[in-house]
């Protein structure tokens, strides 16, 4: 007795039996697979049929608020950012109208401390004692002073965010180092260092390494440009 010999590309398609008895003994296979209930169709008048549309309806529910719910968190950001830029735009439109520097620093320190409403700030600019009382949060120190305490954050040459050091902490902060967990800094550079602009929080991970300081780089770019022809 002869018997038909299948050809390699003959492909056997399921049938409905096949297909019935592989979900019955394969009862979580739609859980393992939710992406094939939205492609499923079923009469709404079916009692039995009930728990899978209500399965696909709950699928979708689910994507619609993960989508709704990055869709908020895109508009939260955009947000923020949105205050972010008018808090650094009346900063820098106040600076370009200064005309000495104890304008520039007390305008950068209100600044910080209404607007961006930081914990802590400082500004280390680097020439004579004579003008230190500028402002109680900017002082003017020795390269020299700079060097030994933080050397380290200034040959960076860019923004840092992290923990530092209590020598660091204290000689930015000076008696508010102890209440500083992690700090945002910046070098003042113009052709060469000429100072730094540091924020602080209690909080060490306020601050990370990760952060953006996109706002803070900003703010010392347009120091930069400005202060070094006020300097003593």
């Amino acid at each position: 007795m002869s018997t038909e010999q299948k050809t390699p590309h003959t492909e056997e398609l399921l049938t409905p039996a096949q297909i019935k008895n592989y979900l019955e003994t394969n009862p979580c296979f739609f859980e393992d697979h939710p992406d094939l209930l939205e492609l499923i169709e079923l009469p709404h008048d079916s009692g039995p049929a009930i728990s899978l549309i209500e399965r696909q309806v709950a699928v979708l529910r689910e994507r619609n608020l993960e989508m709704r719910q990055r869709l908020n968190a895109m508009l939260d950001s955009a947000k923020i950012n949105d205050k972010l830029f008018e808090k650094t735009k009346r900063l820098i439109l106040t600076l370009l109208e200064a005309e000495d520097l104890a304008t520039i620093v007390n305008a950068t320190s209100n600044s910080l401390s209404t607007d961006f409403q930081v914990q802590f700030h400082s500004m280390l600019l680097f020439g004579d004692d004579q003008t230190s009382e500028l402002n109680p949060h900017v002082r003017m120190v020795s390269v020299e002073q700079a060097n030994s305490h933080i050397g380290t954050l200034l040959r960076t040459n860019r923004a840092i965010c992290g923990v530092l050091g209590s020598d660091e902490l204290a000689f930015l902060f000076g008696n508010e180092a102890k209440n500083v967990g992690s700090v945002a800094a910046v070098p003042l550079t113009h052709g060469s260092v000429f100072g730094v602009l540091a924020i602080g929080h209690t909080d060490p991970n306020y601050y990370r390494s990760s952060m953006g300081t996109l706002f803070l780089s900003y703010i010392a770019e347009v120091l930069n440009r400005i202060i070094p022809r006020l300097l003593p």
